[in-house]
């Protein structure tokens, strides 16, 4: 019996009752399957976020749940234009998260400046001004996009906790 999200070693020992593992292992499976991410949309990716968690797309049943504060998110989903004005805030709300915390950049505005690139007032990717996990690419990315880039975001947080670096 093959079970979904885990290697064919590990489907092996479920079918017989026991998951052998150590403790960070089961510390980043229980991280991965509870993503508490806090919202940073300022443009039309926002629309596409909040169409991901609304009832056709349903984040919830990643175990991925919105926050409006930064002291109680885990993961950060930057959806759109990072202004010069904004960066210190977004800098701010990052460092206010606790650990383990990770990124998200959705949109090619938050990855790479977007058509706005050129405008002396933007900042040229959310990597300028924060460290990113997961880039999503499009303007604006759709909903089962974001979904595949924070199920990659929860395939890493895995990888990580069994001692593998990805990059």
């Amino acid at each position: 019996m093959e079970f979904e999200g885990f290697t064919q070693e590990e489907s092996q020992e479920l079918s017989k009752g026991v998951l052998l593992g150590t403790l960070e292992q089961i510390k980043g499976w229980a991280r991965s399957n509870s993503l508490w991410p806090l919202t940073f949309a300022t443009a039309c990716c926002g629309i596409e976020m909040m169409g991901t968690g609304a009832a056709h797309y349903d984040l919830d049943r990643f175990g991925i749940i919105f926050r409006a504060s930064p002291r109680q998110a885990d993961c950060i989903i930057i959806a759109g234009t990072i202004t010069k004005k904004m960066a210190p805030i977004l800098k701010r709300l990052y460092e206010q998260m606790p650990e383990p915390k990770w990124v998200v950049a959705m949109g090619s505005c938050a990855t790479a400046g977007g058509p706005y690139v050129r405008a002396y007032s933007v900042v040229k990717g959310a990597d300028q001004v924060i460290p990113v996990d997961v880039y999503i690419p499009g303007c604006p990315p759709s909903p089962p996009a974001l979904i595949y880039g924070l199920n990659k975001l929860q395939d890493k947080i895995r990888m990580e906790a069994k001692g593998k670096k990805v990059r």
